[in-house]
């Protein structure tokens, strides 16, 4: 099993949303955040200068079978990469084991239901 952790912009979130459902994965966990990348500059709106150096994304945190990575991967690539800075970015870590609370079941089998 692997663990995803996807962090893209606000503005992509429903067609990766969309992208991740049409590839079958099902399941998934997301989270306003906010980061510091390399952009750092000022806008003035109004006569009041902003600071946007601080960047609101959206973090997924995704658990997969190890078969699912690659099409999750490219799921979200395809539809949150702009080809600009701060498109984001994909962390991919190993996952020892999943347990479902409601019936016990560990590792792969307690990620979906199997019918």
């Amino acid at each position: 099993m692997k663990k995803i952790e996807a962090i893209i912009r606000k503005t992509k979130f429903e067609e990766v949303k969309e992208a991740l459902l049409n590839a079958e994965i099902e399941w998934f966990s997301y989270y306003d955040v906010r980061g510091v990348g390399k952009m750092r500059q000022e806008r003035i709106y109004r006569g009041v200068v902003y600071d946007t150096s601080y960047i609101e994304r959206t973090m997924l945190t995704i658990v997969v079978r190890d078969m699912n990575v690659e099409r999750t991967v490219a799921a979200i690539l395809d539809t949150a990469q702009t080809g600009e800075i701060g498109d984001g970015r994909i962390f991919v870590s190993a996952v020892e084991d999943s347990i479902r609370i409601r019936t016990g079941e560990h590792g792969d089998i307690s990620l979906y239901d199997v019918e």
